[in-house]
Order: C-alpha cells, then sequence, then structure tokens
C-alpha cells in the first residue's frame, strides 16, 4: 500500500511539474512580445551566452524570447485545435455507438476514410483552402486529428453496451439517452481527457510541420515553424543556435505533453496505478 501511494505521489508530481513548466512558457511568451520582435543590428549573430541565452539572429533579435514566444503561439493553437477535435471525437463515438447501425456505418466510413488519407497532406489542403494563418492551420489540425481518439471513444461504448448492468437496465426499461448520461458518459470521461491531453503534441508538431514546410502560420508570426524554416539557411555559416534550441525546446514541450497524458491515464484508471 505504501509503495503505491509512493508511486502515485511521483506521478502526481510529475504531473504537476510538467502542467507549470508549460505554463511558465506560455506566460513567459505572452510577455516578452516586444522583446521577442526587437531588432538591433549592434548585437546581430551572436552566440549564446550569459545575456542571450539562445544567441541572436541576423536582425539582433533575442533567439530566447523568440523562442518562448513561438512555443506559446504552438501551444495556444494545439490547445484550441485539440479541444475541437477531441469535442468531434467524442460527439461522433458517442453517436457511432450509441444511435444504431446506420449511424456507426456512417461515421466509421467517415473514420476510415479521414485515416486514410496521410495527416499532413490533408492538413496542408485545408489550411490552404481556408487562407493558411491561425484559422487555417487550427481547422486543418481540428478536422484530421479526431478519428483515433472516436475510434477509441466508440469501442468503449460498444463495450460499456454490452456490459450486464446496462443490459439489465435496458430490461428494467431505461430510456438510452438515461443509460448514456448516468452510467456510460462517466465511464468515457477518464479516457476522453487522456486523449484530449494527448491530442496536443500532435497538434503542436503537425502545426509546426506545416509552417515549417509554408502552408501554416504568416512570417510575422514567431511560430516554432517560422523559426526553423527562418534558421535552415544560415547554418551553412556556422549559426546552429538558430535552431537548435528552438527545436530542442520543441521536442522538450512535446514530451511534457505525453508525460501529461500518461500520468493521468495512471491516475485516472485504476488498473494503471500499478505500472
Amino acid at each position: 500500500m505504501r509503495e503505491k501511494n509512493n508511486r502515485r505521489q511521483r506521478v502526481l508530481a510529475g504531473l504537476i511539474f510538467s502542467v507549470i513548466f508549460l505554463a511558465v512558457v506560455c506566460i513567459g511568451g505572452i510577455l516578452c512580445k516586444q522583446e521577442a520582435a526587437a531588432t538591433d543590428f549592434s548585437r546581430k549573430n551572436l552566440a549564446p551566452c550569459t545575456e542571450y541565452l539562445f544567441g541572436t539572429d541576423w536582425l539582433g533579435r533575442d533567439m530566447f524570447a523568440r523562442t518562448l514566444r513561438g512555443l506559446s503561439v504552438s501551444i495556444l493553437l494545439g490547445m484550441v485545435s485539440a479541444a475541437v477535435s477531441a469535442a468531434a471525437a467524442f460527439v461522433l463515438g458517442v453517436i457511432s455507438a450509441a444511435m444504431g447501425r446506420t449511424a456507426d456505418s456512417a461515421v466509421s466510413f467517415c473514420i476510415d476514410w479521414v485515416m486514410g488519407i496521410p495527416h499532413i497532406l490533408l492538413l496542408i489542403l485545408i489550411s490552404v483552402a481556408l487562407g493558411k494563418g491561425f484559422r487555417g492551420v487550427a481547422a486543418g489540425v481540428a478536422l484530421t486529428h479526431w478519428p483515433s481518439l472516436a475510434r477509441v471513444i466508440r469501442a468503449e461504448m460498444i463495450q460499456l453496451k454490452e456490459s450486464p448492468y446496462i443490459q439489465i437496465a435496458e430490461k428494467l426499461g431505461k430510456r438510452k439517452g438515461y443509460l448514456i448520461r448516468k452510467h456510460m458518459l462517466p465511464h468515457l470521461m477518464p479516457q476522453f481527457f487522456v486523449g484530449l491531453v494527448l491530442l496536443f503534441p500532435h497538434a503542436i508538431l503537425h502545426e509546426s510541420s506545416v509552417t515549417f514546410l509554408g502552408f501554416g502560420l504568416s512570417s510575422e508570426q514567431p511560430a516554432i515553424g517560422i523559426i526553423l524554416s527562418e534558421s535552415m539557411r544560415y547554418l551553412v555559416t556556422g549559426q546552429w543556435w538558430l535552431a537548435a534550441f528552438p527545436g530542442a525546446m520543441l521536442v522538450l514541450v512535446v514530451i511534457l505533453f505525453y508525460e501529461i497524458g500518461e500520468n493521468l491515464r495512471k491516475l485516472l484508471s485504476p488498473g494503471s496505478a500499478h505500472e
């Protein structure tokens, strides 16, 4: 019992640390908006030092401030698009399993159709069709990342429908809406929240990839994809820090989101507490 409590405390501590770190990154990005855009040619192309931790670029901009600003933009876009995508997945997954064979066949066809197209290709097409920018990328990510979570929720709903207590409640005359609201949704919420959190890193990575390729956010916004794309032309001149630090921070943010999802799964799923 003591070992179980210690493990739970370690999981909770890791969860709190990850959330605090990401919150600090977001707040820091908001506060350093002006510093991220400020240019000063007297300090251009400086290597990392105590005054400029991530160095400066060809315009004399502080790369640490630009990285924080870019990460905050990417995290905000990832949170918005992941929330929309998870909500769509939840609704479609519940409808698929609860509303009969016709609805299940229609939703399953949509899931298979979207999953049959490469994410990045469909995301680019949607982003370009909507004029790129924040709205285009957010819509593209939201419309391409719901199928996997919808499939998980659908499978959970089907499993719950076949459980003995649900079948007994149906024989007692309980309506379908009552069963979904009172018995099924409480069991689905842990899966939904974990799935929602795990959508964040996918959204952030795909946003950065599309922006890096030139089909995402505009060059006026210091997103991580923009920073990495611009830094490629200066790597041959030895300015390695322009890509190394923003890239490493992006990887760290993605890992922390995965850690939050895994720790939530361990806390919310009783069977995972012993892992």
